[in-house]
């Protein structure tokens, strides 16, 4: 049965809106996944931090307890010195892992238990210390014979080994989470291509075969019109011409929609393209109000679909955004940090060199007083910190004063290094605080671009340093951002290899 122009039209428009309803569900069921995988990866990474907390924890009771034991033997002061250092550091691991469990009320109470415990142990290590330094050996020995700090050190590894195991078998569970989510994202790009590929062969099936008709119709015309050779010839060009547009835009949308799922975009710039002689083929039959069909056909061409490939459009860039955020915080929580001996404060200085001039421009102006001992790190985390710190710092500045930054750097009496960030900016609003620092989420009229990432960055390379970040604002004063880092990276790197 030959192919009438309307059927052309129709079955063409229906194999558009195929398409479309194709692409608009692997973009939603994409972003689905997208944001399903990164809850799962939140997940591992919160079930690493307990573990490493743990462990850590776990480790410096053993090194202390082993300390007491070598100095208790042999009254050699040097065994002193790792038994401080440990004893030193146990109340900030204890407090990371109540942060780490923090959301896990059941816990609550095995914690208190365990506290109690560490103030027991800690409590029995320094009286026998005490004792054997002013020469009562015997007695101090005669405390760790009667075996119950050894029955408290025996509780503290029950907990501390029942959190190590809860948080593996989270671990566990995240990824096998985060593979089910990388499966069914393959298995929707694989039915989506199908589904692409099915509307690709339509359509091509289609042209095809309306083309054979066109020429046939063309020969008929020759035969019976012998005298219209001059009308005939101009109506086979212009029908060389369509054909030749047809046939072109069959090869496009061919090629096109059998790429992979990263080329959806510009299937879309092909689709809104066609819309070109769809149009031209719509108007040619005039204006007709008792036509129905072709009143409905117009208004799909010319409002339906150039609003639904702009969803089209809004749904793949936000999707691309998506992708592209994870990759980067998965590639950077990949990447291996190297840690080596840096000065803070050379490097808050090369940061600040890299913004100067946009900072000068303003009137405004920064200081930095930093005053910490040499740390051992990754260089590129911190720069990267410190630049999108003071980046936003710029980018967010309360348009009625000059910009002042101020960035301090200090030491902890437990050793860890802290680095405020303080700007005069149009500051947080407090319900806010927390939600800054969450993938994709944004703070106040978005007046700068940005894709909501840089935050959540910086969190992530803070935590992989050994510490966390902080902010306090207000609409006044600005923001302060607080960085919290450990001293040494290669003792984290340590107790991670050791678990």
């Amino acid at each position: 049965m030959p192919i009438s122009s309307k059927g052309f039209a129709r079955v063409s428009l229906a194999l558009i809106i195929v398409g479309v309803l194709a692409l608009i569900g692997i973009v939603g069921t994409t972003i689905w996944l997208v944001e399903r995988t990164q809850v799962y990866f939140e997940e591992v990474v919160q079930a690493r931090e307990a573990r490493g907390a743990a462990v850590e924890l776990r480790n410096l009771l053993q090194d202390a307890q082993s300390g007491q034991r070598g100095y208790l033997l042999t009254l050699d002061p040097s065994y002193l010195e790792p038994y401080e250092a440990a004893v030193g550091a146990i109340e900030g691991a204890y407090n990371r892992l109540v942060a780490s469990l923090a959301e896990f009320p059941q816990t609550e109470e095995p914690l208190q238990a365990l506290s109690s415990d560490i103030d027991t142990k800690r409590t029995e290590l320094a009286r026998t210390i005490e004792l054997a330094g002013a020469g009562e050996i015997g007695q101090a020995i005669a405390i760790v014979r009667t075996d119950a700090g050894e029955a408290i050190m025996s509780r503290i590894r029950q907990v501390l080994d029942s959190v190590i195991e809860t948080s593996d078998m989270r671990i566990f569970n995240g990824v096998i989470e985060q593979r089910g989510a990388a499966n069914a994202l393959r298995i929707i790009a694989l039915i989506g291509a199908l589904v692409i590929v099915g509307v690709v062969g339509g359509a091509a099936w289609v042209v095809l075969r309306y083309t054979r008709e066109l020429d046939t119709a063309r020969d008929e015309v020759e035969m019976l019109n012998r005298d219209l050779e001059k009308r005939v010839a101009e109506r086979t060009v212009d029908l060389r011409r369509a054909n030749e547009e047809v046939q072109r835009f069959a090869y496009i949308v061919t090629h096109d929609l059998r790429a992979p799922l990263v080329n959806i975009m510009g299937f879309t710039s092909e689709l809104e393209a066609a819309l070109g002689p769809i149009n031209a083929l719509v108007e040619s039959h005039g204006e007709n109000p008792d036509d129905p069909v072709l009143a409905e056909a117009r208004q799909t061409a010319q409002e339906d679909l150039p609003e639904a490939i702009g969803f089209i459009r809004s749904s793949t860039r936000k999707m691309d955004g998506l992708i592209n955020a994870i990759l980067k915080i998965s590639r950077e929580g990949r990447r291996e940090l190297k840690s080596e001996r840096l000065d803070l404060a050379e490097l808050v200085e090369g940061a600040v060199s890299a913004v100067r001039h946009q900072i000068d421009e303003t009137g405004g102006e920064v200081t930095i007083d930093v005053a910490t001992p040499p740390v051992f790190s990754d260089r590129l985390a911190l720069e990267q910190i410190l630049g999108n710190l003071l980046d936003n710092a710029i980018k967010y500045r309360h348009p009625d004063r000059p910009i002042d930054i101020a960035v301090k750097g200090r030491q902890e009496r437990d050793g860890r290094i802290i680095i405020d960030v303080r700007d005069n900016g149009r500051g947080i609003a407090p319900e806010d605080h927390e939600r800054v620092f969450e993938l994709f989420r944004r703070s106040g009229n978005q007046t700068v671009p940005g894709e909501g990432i840089g935050l959540a960055h910086v969190r992530i390379m803070a935590r992989n340093l050994g510490g966390d970040i902080e902010l306090q604002s207000n609409r006044d004063h600005g923001t302060t951002f607080t960085v919290i880092i450990a001293p040494d990276l290669r003792v984290i790197a340590r107790s991670k290899a050791l678990s």
